[in-house]
């Protein structure tokens, strides 16, 4: 379990060198989820063994990480909220594209072992072989989810262009304020197919689509080993599901993170591309 900790405040701050094949949407997200785990990386360490401590080097008293290698489930802590926006810069040097990005907020040391989750976002089909973040406007997506204990889940999805937050789990005509999940049973959302007849009606299926030449969006999957309990959202336009801005969103999460010391959250990016 990961078990509550008081909080810190930090000044995150990292500089992305972006290869050519990343746009800068992309290159925005990439640096902001750097800069995040540096930050707890130089707080609270890295969970990684001394066997492979040539992934993480120090100097000058900070630690400089090889992301390659280690991301947010590898450093020994956890982002708990942003304060305020991230500050970027924009910049090219001898052609090549530069993000710097500056952000301030608050992260918590871990005290005890994650629980080890299987989360797949896959595209167009319902296997583990489907599994995938590049989308086509289109494409239908689906998550494979597993957990070794029992607990409740919280799906959403954040969609930066249209700074709103959509609800996908609990679906919208489900009863519950978060999806019971049973140790060890293999899930598969958002398949009407995947479930018995008689609760296929519940079921809300996903179809991902744009009208500009990329989209980046993150999901961000909820689990407790306690109780969960969505947040209030509103209803959308046309068949989007229910859904709450950013700020809310960003607010509610920040609450729930410091009052349920079970909570873990996996956060996914994904792209949608015309």
């Amino acid at each position: 379990m990961a078990w509550a900790q008081k909080t810190v405040t930090v000044v995150a701050s990292y500089t992305y060198h972006v290869p050519e094949n990343v746009t800068v949407e992309q290159a925005k997200t990439t640096a902001l989820e750097r800069a995040k785990v540096q930050a707890i990386a130089d707080e609270f360490g890295t969970l990684i063994g001394q066997s492979n401590s040539t992934l993480v080097t120090n100097e000058n008293g900070k630690s400089d990480t090889h992301f390659s290698s280690i991301g947010r489930s590898d450093v020994n802590g956890e982002w708990i909220e942003t304060i305020g926006e991230p500050q970027y810069a924009i910049n090219y040097e001898q052609g090549m594209l530069i993000v710097n990005v500056k952000v301030k907020g608050r992260i918590r040391k871990l005290s005890g072992p994650k629980i080890d989750l299987a989360v797949n976002i896959l595209r167009n089909g319902t296997e583990l072989k489907y599994e995938s973040d590049d989308f086509r406007n289109g494409d239908d997506m689906y998550l494979h989810f597993q957990s070794p204990v029992s607990g409740r889940l919280l799906v959403y999805l954040v969609d930066y262009t249209a700074r709103q937050v959509y609800c996908l789990l609990p679906y919208s005509q489900q009863a519950d304020m978060a999806q019971p999940i049973e140790q060890g049973r293999e899930y598969l959302f958002f398949s009407a197919k995947s479930v018995a007849a008689e609760e296929r009606q519940v079921v809300d299926e996903y179809t991902l689509t744009t009208d500009k030449k990329m989209e980046q969006n993150e999901m961000v999957v909820i689990f407790s080993s306690g109780e969960l309990a969505k947040a209030n959202t509103s209803a959308s336009e046309g068949l989007l599901p229910r859904a709450m801005s950013i700020d809310h969103f960003n607010k509610w999460l920040a609450e729930m993170r410091i009052k349920d010391k079970n909570i873990q959250i996996i956060n996914k990016s994904l792209t949608i591309k015309n």
